[in-house]
């Protein structure tokens, strides 16, 4: 899953952001809604989390154009006004979801899983395929029935191509969607994720190499 954070104090962004990444999600932080507009025009994003309260533009204005424009990532507002005429405001705008501050670092969790469960494409709760069963939300991956420990982005890598479901996934996709955007796109990143989610699967491997093309699970 990958998330855009839109919040403006930094301190809060940077912790909730960090506490993504160890969620097995691969996170972007703006600090304004300026540079939020920028990013959900030009990345990916399954869920953005979007304060109302935004310096240069306004939040409510990023939700509002976000929806006209139909950007496909869900939106979950965060504001500190509670109160339920706010929070008919903010879904009015297009906001999927409403979380008042403060909030339960859990709560925040569980929502975002929701609404990226919710995204057009549905992507049921537990993934299986070849004998792989992966479940996002308890961050667990057996092979036939036995447990495999993976890192993080060892598992957001394998969680990318399990929902393939066959197709060829280049290398560049998988770094859009298992990388937040620090990633050098001249990397050997992928390569070595891969290598190493190759061993730790064990045999027979189950991640094809499509010469040219990516990778197929």
């Amino acid at each position: 899953m990958r998330v855009l954070i839109v919040e403006d104090e930094r301190v809060l962004a940077d912790v909730v952001a960090s506490g993504l990444r160890k969620e097995r999600m691969a996170v972007d932080v703006v600090y304004d809604g300026d540079a939020a507009l920028e990013r959900a025009m030009t990345n990916d994003y399954d869920v953005i989390v979007l304060d109302r309260d935004l310096p240069l533009i306004h939040g409510d204005e990023v939700c509002r154009r976000l929806a006209a424009e139909r950007v496909p990532a869900r939106i979950i507002m965060l504001t500190a006004a509670g109160d339920l005429r706010s929070k008919v405001e903010g879904l009015s705008l297009g906001a999927d979801d409403y979380l008042a501050k403060p909030f339960d670092f859990p709560e925040l969790v569980a929502r975002l899983r929701a609404l990226a469960r919710r995204a057009p494409a549905r992507v049921p709760p537990i993934l299986e395929r070849a004998g792989i069963t992966l479940d996002p939300a308890r961050h667990e991956v057996f092979r036939d029935g036995h447990y495999v420990a993976l890192s993080p982005k060892e598992f957001a890598v394998l969680e990318v191509l399990l929902r393939a479901e066959g197709a060829v996934v280049s290398a560049e996709d998988l770094l859009e969607k298992a990388w937040d955007e620090n990633i050098n796109y001249f990397t050997n990143s992928v390569r070595v994720t891969v290598g190493t989610l190759r061993r730790k699967l064990g045999p027979p491997p189950l991640i094809e190499t499509v010469t040219g093309a990516g990778y197929r699970l």
